[in-house]
């Protein structure tokens, strides 16, 4: 894998190493917050494990929301024989996040060091099984979170996810850029919120349409899909149950059907 010579280190990819039985690492990220990238990491996943063995890490130290986006708050991971995490599994996907060691109104002050050592112990120190993917949820930022999974394990692609307008596009690019620096493959855009679908089928633009397409197209990097605006996406994840449980046949759904589709045929088993 190919580094930038400016990041912090005279080859700051010595230590990576696979994860046993783990055959692909997909990091889903943005640097914008607010894009709805734990949305699409969490019914991505969902999708992916109709067909196959999918693992979910929410790698969001400081603000983790998978537990109440899966419907799993204030559940425990228990200890495994060989002094392992043992996943929380829900929807056929085994989950592991910092929710789930502390409680959801505390405060994790963590630097630096703290957050490198946590990303090592949720990648080593979980059972996690056979997994043909294992998603990450990756918090907002270019920080010491996202170069600490691309130091310490071979991430088969990242999927960036924005929404439409050119003020989120902006940050959006910078997380683009940093995954370059470090090697790590382009799988694609996700733009999400793309538009409402009225009640008689025409698409409304919620967000003005920036440069997106015309960046991708400059970038040579694939827009996977877009995702409607639907207040059912939200109100699932509030309730724990995501659109792809709470209403398979909805347009939203099968655009994150589309999207594990799509993502399986860029990294075959």
């Amino acid at each position: 894998m190919a580094h930038d010579p400016t990041y912090n280190s005279p080859n700051p990819f010595d230590t990576q190493k696979p994860i046993a039985n783990v055959k692909h690492i997909i990091a889903v990220s943005s640097r914008k917050g607010g894009v709805g990238k734990s949305t699409v990491a969490t019914n991505l996943a969902l999708a992916l494990a109709k067909k196959n063995k999918v693992g979910l890490l929410d790698a969001d130290i400081y603000g983790p929301s998978i537990p109440r986006m899966l419907g799993t708050l204030n559940q425990k991971p228990a200890i495994s024989a060989s002094q392992k995490l043992t996943p929380i599994t829900r929807y056929n996907v085994k989950l592991m996040s910092i929710g789930f060691l502390i409680e959801e109104g505390s405060a994790v002050v963590w630097r630096g060091p703290m957050l490198f050592k946590a990303m090592d112990q949720f990648l080593r120190d979980v059972e996690w099984g056979e997994l043909d993917y294992l998603v990450v949820d990756l918090p907002p930022g270019t920080g010491d979170v996202q170069l600490s999974l691309a130091q310490k394990v071979p991430v088969s692609g990242v999927i960036t996810v924005s929404t439409p307008q050119n003020i989120a596009l902006i940050d959006v690019k910078k997380a683009i850029d940093m995954w370059n620096r470090v090697g790590v493959r382009q799988l694609g855009m996700v733009e999400n919120m793309s538009y409402l679908l009225s009640a008689n089928g025409d698409k409304i633009q919620l967000f003005p349409k920036g440069e997106m397409n015309s960046y991708l197209d400059s970038k040579k990097i694939t827009k996977l899909a877009e995702i409607p605006f639907n207040p059912a996406v939200s109100l699932g994840s509030e309730a724990g149950v995501p659109i792809v449980e709470s209403q398979s046949n909805s347009q939203e759904a099968q655009a994150f059907f589309a999207l594990a589709e799509k993502v399986s045929e860029l990294l075959p088993l």
